[in-house]
């Protein structure tokens, strides 16, 4: 039997957006078994905590066999290699992406010369689309309907609505 190759779609996804979601799709087409790998980085202020970001993404993908969500810490090929994957799946959005996305895939190629880059473009209306607008038009009190999943929505009407308008005593 051929070797069904596992991909890995690794970022903080703070908070995780329909963009990010399109790429998981669309890799979940190409790819067998798609793990989404939801980087904890603590010199990273973020608005959810990883257990957060992982219940809420895990909450998306619940009917959806075919997607795993993981958190990580450390290399992302050291991960790889505790998941037996072998392909990193990364979107690319813009031009403006593309060098430190290629240096990041020379380097883990370098690190782990069995792992293989993917790049997907998004859709062209999520190509301005980031998990830093989403935050900041959430924090300014903006409709975010269509740029996040609903549960992510409600998760950010919730914490603004908490930052905005502290308990009274």
């Amino acid at each position: 039997m051929a070797h069904q190759p596992v991909a890995v779609y690794p970022g903080s996804f703070d908070p995780f957006h329909v963009g990010h979601a399109a790429i998981v799709d669309r890799a979940s087409q190409i790819f067998p078994r798609v793990i989404v790998g939801i980087l904890k980085n603590t010199g990273k202020d973020s608005l959810f905590s990883p257990e957060e970001r992982l219940e809420i993404i895990s909450e998306y993908y619940k009917d959806n066999g075919a997607v795993e969500v993981r958190s990580f810490s450390g290399l992302l090929v050291n991960f790889l290699d505790e998941r037996n994957a072998s392909i990193i799946i990364r979107g690319m959005r813009a031009v403006s992406d593309f060098e430190y996305e290629f240096q990041m895939a020379l380097m883990n190629r370098r690190l782990a010369p069995h792992v293989e880059t993917v790049f997907l473009t998004p859709k062209e209306e999520y190509t301005y689309l980031s998990s830093r607008l989403v935050r900041e038009v959430a924090a300014l009190g903006g409709d975010v309907t269509g740029l996040v999943p609903d549960q992510v929505k409600h998760r950010l009407e919730e914490r603004y609505r908490k930052a905005t308008h502290p308990p009274t005593r």
